[in-house]
């Protein structure tokens, strides 16, 4: 019995350290193009029925932090059905490493946008820039299962972000603010995916014909 879960074990090392060498293809372009969409929807949003943000900062709150919860819900949808198709008998690994490479970073925004808005009030300006700078944190945690291009989108969120609390006041929560950074973010995302899916499927007919 001890060989046994021994095996066993030895065999699930050997399959998370496959997933963690080998690039996830879980990210769907369209699904990530779409979230960026979302992204411009909601500024365009909030520059119609939020003129002055600083004044309502409760609904600035809840208009992002729902856009962000829809594209989150979306992405993992669909990130969980193209793993099972693509990665298939180590979709689970795929998913899991996945998801413990951008958990962190999601769980430290959403920490500090709580202690924020519950005991710095005053500092809420700053929300939009940190949300970008934690975001690109996610992705370069990222950068070693996914296309190599892909630390551009890591480098543009973190100088939008840097940008945002460089403004050092209200300015910050502008609809643009949030929407030309992610909303062109996520469409460099997905288009780095494309390319590089297309690359791939290049490759691969060009070694079936070489065969």
């Amino acid at each position: 019995m001890n060989d046994l879960n021994k095996a066993l074990g030895d065999i699930s090392s050997i399959r998370r350290q496959m997933a963690r060498s080998t690039e996830f293809r879980g990210y769907g372009p369209a699904t990530l193009a779409a979230t960026g969409l979302f992204a411009i929807v909601a500024a365009l949003a909030q520059s119609v029925w939020l003129p002055d943000p600083a004044k309502a900062i409760d609904a600035y709150l809840v208009a992002w932090i729902s856009t962000a919860a829809v594209s989150a819900s979306l992405i993992a949808i669909q990130m969980r059905a193209r793993t099972l198709r693509i990665h298939s008998s180590m979709a689970d690994e795929m998913t899991r490493t996945a998801v413990e490479q951008f958990l962190p970073s999601a769980g430290a925004g959403a920490l500090m946008t709580f202690v924020l808005v519950r005991f710095v009030p005053g500092a809420l300006w700053m929300l939009p820039g940190l949300w970008q700078v934690i975001f690109s944190l996610g992705i370069f945690s990222s950068c070693r299962f996914l296309p190599r291009p892909m630390i551009a989108a890591g480098l543009w969120y973190l100088l939008t972000g840097l940008t945002c609390i460089a403004l050092g006041d209200n300015r910050a929560l502008s609809p643009w603010a949030m929407g030309i950074p992610y909303g062109a973010g996520q469409l460099m995302v997905a288009a780095i995916l494309l390319f590089n899916s297309r690359e791939g499927d290049d490759e691969n007919q060009s070694a079936g014909r070489a065969k």
